[in-house]
């Protein structure tokens, strides 16, 4: 038991880092129960300006954990500060759907849910023609027979007035 008191982790209880007894590790803000998600992965002190705080909130932890393990810490750190503060956000979203299409297909990622999207869109694509084909065909079909009735509807009557002018002399 000594032993796990002198750990350093051991500042770390229910996923909250706690310095030398403080309260949140003076996390992003006065006040701040817990810090951001990646610095509490990352088990480091959030600063009140962590590029991460925004787009990875402590209650998303798994958000966070994924694209540690697929980009790495330091080059999302790099990445988000190279952008924009208006592109952060959307960057954040793609590294997190890369991340996550990593961690489910790890050879193919994302490129693989795409191509299953494609074929899927070649297939529904095809039966679309297929059922546009169709109908073209039934309005064709349709029309042939009103014009095949019309017909048959006119010579019926040429034929009967043909016979009563017949029976008529």
């Amino acid at each position: 038991m000594k032993e796990n008191n002198m750990n350093p982790s051991n500042n770390i209880s229910n996923g909250v880092y706690r310095k030398g007894g403080g309260g949140g590790g003076g996390g992003a803000g006065a006040g701040a129960a817990s810090p951001c998600a990646a610095c509490k992965l990352l088990r480091r002190r959030c600063a009140q300006d962590c590029v991460f705080a925004p787009y990875f909130p402590a209650d998303e932890p798994h958000k966070f954990a994924n694209v540690h393990k697929v980009f790495g810490a330091s080059n999302v750190n790099k990445m988000l500060q190279e952008l924009p503060m208006h592109q952060r956000g959307d960057a954040v979203s793609s590294m997190v759907y890369e991340a996550n299409a990593r961690v489910r297909d790890p050879v193919y990622g994302c490129v693989g849910a795409i191509s299953s999207l494609q074929q899927q869109i070649d297939v529904l694509q095809t039966q679309l023609a297929i059922a546009q084909a169709e109908v073209v065909h039934m309005r064709m079909r349709s029309q042939t027979s009103s014009i095949t009735n019309l017909s048959i509807n006119s010579s019926a009557t040429n034929e009967q007035q043909a016979a009563s002018a017949l029976w008529s002399c």
